[in-house]
């Protein structure tokens, strides 16, 4: 099982009100678990993700084992840590301001 924790603002869309257990078939990757998440919950589809290109909305991060994994492929795997459920997948909302 994969755990996945989501900002304030998409467990409220979600309807969860923690971490969210994800079970991904075959490769556990960026891409595997988003697209298991909007599978399970496809009020979150175009939230995380751009509908068209499918690449991270702009103010969101992606974080596991204390690393910012927002920039790697969807395709690279996810540490060992996330895979195995010890450390959740992040979905961050990033802070912007002045």
């Amino acid at each position: 099982m994969i755990r996945v924790l989501l900002p304030t603002h998409l467990r409220t869309l979600a309807g969860v009100s923690g971490e969210v257990m994800l079970e991904v078939v075959g490769a556990a990757t960026q891409r595997s678990v988003l697209d298991a998440l909007e599978a399970k919950y496809p009020m979150l589809c175009g939230t995380i993700r751009e509908h068209g290109t499918m690449k991270r909305r702009a103010f969101l991060r992606f974080f596991a084992c204390g690393e910012d994994l927002s920039h790697e492929s969807a395709e690279a795997m996810l540490p060992e840590a996330v895979q195995s459920g010890v450390e959740p997948f992040l979905v961050i909302a990033a802070v912007a301001g002045g």
